[in-house]
C-alpha cells in the first residue's frame, strides 16, 4: 500500500470542486440517479463521490466522479468499489 500525502488529497479536492462547477457536471445531476442505489436524486440533494477515494489514491476526473446521494455517499465513506460490493453483500446498507 502507498501513502497519499496530504497536498494530493487538497489538490484533488480542489479539483473536484472546480468541476462542480463545471457544464459537464452540470449536465450531469440536471436529472439523474444515485450511483449506487439508483433512486432518483435532485440537484439539490446530489452529490459528488469519488469511485475511488482520494484517500485510496482516487483522482478527481470525470472517469472517477458520480452522482450520489448523501445516504450512499456517507455510507461509502473511503471504501473502494470491491470493498463496497462486500458491504452490501453483507447486508449493512
Amino acid at each position: 500500500m502507498f501513502e497519499i500525502d496530504d497536498e494530493f488529497i487538497q489538490r484533488e479536492r480542489l479539483k473536484a470542486k472546480d468541476l462542480k462547477k463545471s457544464r459537464w457536471w452540470q449536465n450531469i445531476i440536471q436529472k439523474t440517479q444515485c450511483y449506487y442505489c439508483l433512486k432518483p436524486i435532485s440537484r439539490e440533494q446530489v452529490t459528488m463521490d469519488h469511485v475511488v477515494p482520494i484517500s485510496r489514491g482516487g483522482r478527481s476526473t470525470a472517469g472517477n466522479l458520480v452522482p450520489a446521494c448523501k445516504a450512499c455517499n456517507e455510507k461509502k465513506r473511503s471504501l473502494t468499489p470491491v470493498e463496497w460490493d462486500e458491504f452490501l453483500q453483507q447486508g449493512r446498507t
